[in-house]
């Protein structure tokens, strides 16, 4: 997208924001869209004008045309809402309670980057790392602010149509091209996770050291596996609530995983020591009562610290954070939806991932130090496979990425229906079709991927910034009316800055990775 395209257009949509109403009741705007009410509208007129804010229907006729024939089959937007007598945001009663829907929006944040946080930390050290961690959160939750209220101003609910609605056709395929870039990317590394540490779970269970090539310690076999009977059975629900409990019990996973991190620094052994098949274990339990370990240089922690790896950290660390795509649709579920009681959910998902974040990167960091890996787990299976604790707390980790995966595909079927199909009602053989060739592609991308740190990599920094600075601010600057905010005001300044932070951003990680990758020092170009 072209950063001079909100100064170019701004001034021409002058006449076409006095047709949106912001909630102000811009006499203009009421002008054009009086020919286009019903009289049953005109009676309620009255009661409507409060929630005129969170209406298309006043909107003017080809702009309700636009929505109505841009229905996401997860929403139902509008459809037969003339014949409401009160106008709301959509004539879909959400019914998804407060608290599943903090679970649907941090479970959608919280995914295998939790995995790859210890190893950021390690090539940031402990202060830089929090800084930037603090940093991301709090300009994430800015972000859903200014989405929150762009979609209040138009009362659209989906990320593509803010996009037609601020730039057109062509801002509609860019916010849906990046949701489908995003999206694909967390939900490749969700299956990757599943790909590569499912073998090594039943590899523990039979107390196998060496695979002899048996097909059901073959990774690429097993994705497939799980993927048909779990993943593909989940995504085919026609509604996000319904995935409320599953998301707790996902996030309840990772807290096991967080608990079991912090309870195994205190008991593994710095500097540790690798496993060996055929070595005894008291190698270990010397290392463990060897008071001289806390000496060593390598169990002492950096609190900053570069390298040429520390390119990764803020690409890993937007990544993590990334919910927007899913913001809007559990916005649509939330029962007795208003703007501030949807931030109030996005504040708290965030706060919780925030401090979640932080206790696994850190306790992960302390454990291992410099020699923590960019898959966390795999380090602790350096030390002992066949350790019980760890074994299930790959089983909690499996359990929660694969229940995350449906929860991340939901925005990308919308995304491909918004481009594709946009004037198609819900039909099951596509909502089906769809999510079979989405599970297919991703299932080929994983078997033939490098490994997820590079996944990791690219995708934050390019879709990433997208999602979180430049789509929501341009669409903010695009959609509230002048009258309301004028360009120079300072939430629009703000906005604009927001939107170059992400361009810097882009550009910034893009650059390093690129450098990183040319001197062969990446780790992301060699298996772990």
């Amino acid at each position: 997208m072209s950063e001079d395209k909100p100064a170019e257009t701004v001034e021409n949509s002058s006449a076409e924001v006095n047709a949106i109403p912001n909630g102000k009741g811009h006499e203009p705007g009421e002008e054009i869209t009086a020919s286009a009410k019903t009289p049953s509208e005109e009676d309620c007129e009255n009661t409507c004008r409060e929630t005129v804010a969170n209406s298309t229907q006043n909107a003017s006729p080809h702009r309700t045309e636009n929505t109505e024939a841009s229905l996401p089959d997860s929403q139902e937007f509008l459809s037969g809402a003339e014949d409401k007598k009160t106008t709301r945001f959509t004539d879909f009663e959400g019914k998804t309670s407060f608290g599943m829907s903090v679970f649907n929006l941090g479970n959608a944040i919280m995914g295998s980057g939790i995995l790859g946080l210890a190893y950021a930390m390690a090539n940031t050290g402990v202060v830089l790392f929090l800084l930037l961690l603090t940093v991301v959160a709090v300009l994430s939750s800015y972000s859903i602010h200014l989405l929150l209220k762009s979609s209040g101003i138009v009362g659209i609910r989906a990320y593509e149509q803010l996009g037609y609605r601020a730039f057109g056709t062509p801002g509609k395929m860019a916010a849906g091209i990046a949701i489908t870039l995003q999206n694909i990317g967390a939900m490749s590394s969700y299956l990757y996770i599943v790909k590569y540490e499912f073998p090594l779970v039943i590899q523990a269970f039979l107390k196998v050291d060496v695979p002899a090539g048996e097909w059901y310690l073959n990774g690429n076999y097993l994705v497939i596996i799980v993927s048909v009977a779990v993943i593909l059975p989940l995504a085919l629900m026609k509604q996000l609530g319904y995935l409320g409990y599953t998301s707790g019990f996902s996030l309840s996973c990772m807290v096991f995983f967080l608990v079991s991190v912090i309870y195994k620094k205190f008991n593994l052994p710095c500097p540790f020591v690798n496993f060996a098949p055929n070595s005894t274990q008291s190698v270990v339990n010397v290392t463990v009562n060897d008071p001289g370990g806390e000496d060593n240089p390598a169990c002492i922690p950096k609190m900053a610290n570069l390298n040429t790896q520390t390119a990764y950290t803020i690409p890993i660390l937007a990544f993590a954070f990334v919910c927007h795509p899913e913001v809007l649709p559990i916005y649509t579920e939330l029962r007795n939806p208003t703007k501030k009681k949807m931030q109030h959910v996005s504040n708290i998902s965030i706060a919780v991932m925030y401090v979640m974040y932080f206790l696994a990167a850190l306790f992960g960091y302390l454990t291992f130090y410099d020699e923590v890996e960019a898959e966390l787990l795999h380090t602790y299976s350096r030390i002992d496979p066949y350790d019980t604790l760890i074994l299930c707390v790959r089983v909690a980790v499996l359990t929660a990425v694969t229940l995350t995966v449906p929860i991340v595909l939901f925005p990308v079927r919308r995304a491909i229906q918004q481009m594709m199909f946009p004037n198609k009602t819900f039909y099951w053989p596509r909502h089906i079709a769809i999510a079979i060739t989405l599970l297919t592609f991703i299932n080929l991308l994983v078997i033939f991927a490098p490994n997820i740190l590079g996944i990791f990599g690219i995708i934050g920094a390019t879709s990433a910034p997208c999602l979180i600075f430049i789509f929501p601010a341009v669409f903010y600057i695009r959609i509230v009316p002048k009258e309301e905010e004028p360009l120079r005001s300072v939430p629009k300044i703000l906005a604009a800055c927001f939107a170059g932070i992400g361009f810097l951003f882009m550009i910034m990680s893009l650059s390093f990775i690129i450098i990183d990758w040319t001197s062969g020092s990446s780790k992301a170009s060699t298996g772990h």
